[in-house]
């Protein structure tokens, strides 16, 4: 049985006239187990790889490789397609005429490897396609409590209009998680993330076909290690007060407040996903009715559920205080994630904006994104930045674009935004 935990971070102290109150909950998870065999229900994996003309003779050979890799880690007992996809999609394994997934053994494994080795490039990109038909397998089986899907792409979706992709991914939302891959420098990162965000999964680039193989492998190992299969973060707020926003902000800022369910009138429920041994950082932010000097009042609890079954919960309180020395003290890490959360919201901003060819607006976005990846400790976006901007001055964030700029590292900075990094201690 898994065990969670929820730890609290938070200056409680408000002063007069406060209404605010921030909060970072980190929530730990130990003995998950495995995807299937843990828990109740089973646990179904399909994988899905753009097999477009786009991908030539070489990107396919290596995405069927590389889906022959994520084969041999989906673990014996777990229920598996795999879908191919250009603008249409066809489910490759089992190779039926109806929706079906059926349970890897030594023998399905290798026919579906037979059936991948088949692919060939033909046709354009309609994702939205690959995204339904994933819906339909994986509905075929009732059992199914944890439903994972990796999606590879090399392109941009041009054949379905972004409305029916826009319509496709709410309709499939809640329905299964999805990682999604890009390969090469010839899709579109945002639009690829729309489809990530939205199924409660990853994106990233895969610069070269020769890495598909690892990615994909370490895709379904993940998965695999996830043995929770679905866990909600709930939020209790007391009467009057307002739910600004929840947030994921480690180990990726992930905004999950749009995506709020009512449990009751005062109870608020946040879908995080399945859950493997992790800890994972939120934050809450509460907007209270301002009391008196030397009043208390809990601001929230925040639990996270696994179905009905409450396993951990972390308090928010508020306190009013006169003392300067305590309301003006802020929370190291309410600061660092506030600035994690801006970081990147700044290089998204400064790439739009340099595609949008805002010389100027992508300058100083670019530059504040280095202060703040330098005030956070975020090495790992400094690096990326320092790819795509001269940097002369990073505690001011003075920089300047470089006039050369490898469109795969512009790519890699724009995937690796939302990464986050922990607190220093």
């Amino acid at each position: 049985m898994a065990e969670f935990s929820a730890t609290v971070y938070q200056n409680e102290f408000l002063p007069d006239g406060g209404t605010d109150v921030h909060a970072i909950v980190t929530v730990a998870c130990s003995g998950a187990g495995t995807a299937g065999q843990s828990g109740s229900g089973d646990a179904g994996e399909i994988i899905i790889v753009d097999t477009s003309g786009s991908m030539g003779a070489e990107g396919v050979r290596a995405a069927a490789y590389a889906a022959q890799t994520a084969l041999d880690q989906i673990l014996d007992g777990v229920w598996f397609a795999v879908i191919s996809g250009n603008d249409r999609a066809q489910l490759a394994f089992p190779a039926t005429t109806e929706p079906v997934m059926v349970r890897m053994d030594p023998r399905t494994r290798q026919a579906a490897k037979e059936a991948v080795a088949k692919f060939y490039a033909d046709g354009g990109t309609a994702m939205g396609t690959w995204l339904r038909l994933a819906s339909r397998v994986f509905a075929t089986v009732p059992s199914l409590t944890q439903k994972h899907a990796i999606l590879l792409t090399d392109g941009e979706n041009q054949h379905e209009s972004p409305e029916v992709l826009t319509q496709t991914i709410e309709a499939v939302t809640g329905q299964f998680q999805c990682d999604c891959r890009g390969v090469g420098v010839a899709w579109q990162v945002d639009e690829v993330r729309r489809i990530a965000t939205a199924l409660l999964g990853t994106v990233d680039i895969i610069p070269a076909p020769d890495q598909l193989a690892a990615e994909f492998s370490r895709l379904i190992q993940s998965s695999m290690s996830k043995g929770v299969a679905s866990a909600d973060l709930r939020v209790w707020a007391p009467q009057g007060a307002q739910v600004l926003f929840v947030r994921q902000v480690a180990p990726a800022v992930d905004d999950l407040t749009s995506r709020r369910t009512q449990v009751n009138a005062l109870t608020a429920s946040y879908p995080t996903g399945s859950w493997g041994d992790e800890s994972r950082d939120y934050h809450v932010a509460i907007r209270l009715a301002a009391k008196g000097i030397g009043q208390e009042q809990l601001a929230a609890r925040v639990q996270l559920a696994v179905g009905e079954q409450v396993l951990a919960q972390g308090l928010v309180k508020a306190l009013w205080s006169a003392d300067e020395a305590l309301t003006t003290r802020i929370s190291p890490e309410v600061a660092h994630y506030t600035g994690q959360t801006e970081l990147a919201n700044a290089i998204q901003e400064g790439l739009a904006a340099k595609a949008a060819g805002d010389t100027a607006t992508a300058t100083t976005k670019l530059g504040r994104a280095v202060q703040l990846a330098a005030q956070t400790g975020n090495e790992e976006a400094t690096t990326r930045l320092r790819k795509v901007v001269e940097i002369d001055d990073q505690d001011t964030g003075t920089v300047r674009l470089k006039r050369s700029i490898e469109k795969a590292d512009e790519m890699a900075l724009d995937t690796a935004s939302t990464k986050t990094t922990r607190v220093r201690k």
